[in-house]
């Protein structure tokens, strides 16, 4: 039997709670985001453009849909304020159906 729904969760690091407070909306509200958890106080040490940065970031989980992965990580790259900001997608193989469903609903209802 084929699952009705392709949940995927979308990973993506932000500057500050504000920022990711409005990213999140943005999302929500278009219907491209069921439900975003933004997580304070992460630190990111990676390489950018030839130095070793060491930031506080802040973690947005984003649920979606797989099927609108391409048109969420577009519109959160042009409202994002990073030249090129972390957007990974992960595909959920499982959960609980009646979140499932809710998420489904969400994001089919725009």
């Amino acid at each position: 039997m084929t699952d009705p729904h392709n949940p995927a969760i979308v990973l993506c690091t932000g500057p500050d709670e504000a920022t990711a407070r409005r990213l999140a909306g943005m999302l929500v509200e278009s219907h491209l985001a069921a439900c975003v958890n933004i997580v304070p106080g992460i630190r990111s040490i990676y390489e950018w453009q030839g130095r070793i940065e060491n930031d506080e970031e802040v973690l947005m989980v984003i649920k979606t849909d797989g099927a609108r992965f391409d048109e969420l990580c577009e519109r959160l790259r042009l409202a994002h304020p990073y030249e090129v900001p972390e957007i990974l997608k992960l595909n959920v193989d499982g959960g609980l159906s009646a979140y499932l469903d809710w998420m489904a609903d969400w994001l089919r209802n725009n």
